[in-house]
């Protein structure tokens, strides 16, 4: 799967793409990332990608020549078919696992992937240019740098041949309608705060209902939402 980022700060991506499960996939070579500096889109001389909104009104608003010119030599230079192109943006869908089940489950797919900066992005780049808008949350932030990491990182845990055990993220809470159970390690006795019996029992069939009670329990108490849902 490859990734392609456009950016107006392309320097927050190195570290973050170059640690942990990101950079073991791209190693593995299961994704490739692309990171593109917007700037080098840009007409003039001095690399200007954001202008005064129409109207007027405070904030600035990211020029839609540079955007455009940056998809369309992605799309050229790397010879690109039907890529998602997707906007980072307070409006767009609610970031979910299921959307990151969805994008994972086509391993040779190309995302190409805006960050929204400043005060917004012109509307002809939403309307015309983007094929959806993903946000990560309500609540704003300085840019879309971070949800574009965010929305990166939950596919690619996804990917086949990533994590050392499928299962591990097969289980992760949000993959079913409850959250994950409780998990102890090393050492058992730490502070007079025992690890439960069940789990030093050995006893699979036990040790599988004492996870399914606890995930159970997780639900109810840390999402009552979620818990309604699920009956």
């Amino acid at each position: 799967m490859n990734f392609h980022i456009i950016s107006a700060f392309p320097g927050v991506f190195t570290n973050f793409l170059n640690e942990s499960i990101l950079k073991r996939a791209h190693e593995a070579g299961v994704v490739q990332y692309f990171v593109h500096d917007l700037r080098e889109y840009s007409t003039d001389k001095h690399r200007t990608i954001d202008d005064y909104p129409y109207g007027g009104g405070p904030g600035m608003i990211l020029k839609p020549g540079p955007v455009f010119r940056a998809v369309e030599d992605i799309i050229s230079r790397f010879d690109v078919e039907d890529p998602r192109i997707i906007l980072t943006s307070a409006t767009g869908k609610i970031l979910d696992q299921q959307y990151a089940n969805e994008i994972a489950a086509n391993e040779d797919e190309t995302l190409i992937i805006i960050c929204g900066h400043y005060k917004g992005v012109d509307e002809r780049v939403r309307l015309h240019l983007a094929t959806e808008e993903i946000c990560i949350g309500n609540y704003v932030l300085t840019g879309g740098e971070l949800p574009a990491l965010i929305l990166v990182d939950s596919i690619v845990r996804l990917l086949p041949n990533v994590l050392g055990d499928f299962d591990s993220a097969a289980g992760d809470s949000f993959q079913s309608d409850l959250f994950d159970c409780a998990y102890f390690t090393r050492p058992q006795d730490f502070r007079s705060l025992l690890v439960p019996e069940v789990l030093l029992s050995g006893h699979h069939e036990k040790i599988s209902e004492w996870r399914k009670t606890s995930s159970e329990e997780n639900t109810r108490l840390r999402n009552p939402e979620k818990n309604r849902k699920k009956k």
